[in-house]
């Protein structure tokens, strides 16, 4: 598998939404968000690259693969 960067949003999405199968993403904090993108296996992105807008669009994607 490829490296994961914060703009692989959809990737990122399927991730947490394996890793995370009881959590409603409409819900997540973003700090919470932060965290477990950051856990994510192949995830190798500089931590200070993420910001809000990054973070809003990975739980938009989560919430359309939740669904």
């Amino acid at each position: 598998m490829d490296e994961i960067k914060w703009t692989d949003t959809l990737e990122i999405a399927i991730q947490l939404t394996e890793a995370h199968p009881d959590v409603d993403p409409r819900y997540v904090r973003f700090t919470d968000l932060y965290a477990w993108v950051m856990e994510l296996d192949g995830f190798s992105d500089d931590p200070n690259k993420s910001n809000e807008k990054i973070l809003e669009a990975i739980q938009m994607a989560w919430i359309e693969e939740s669904e």
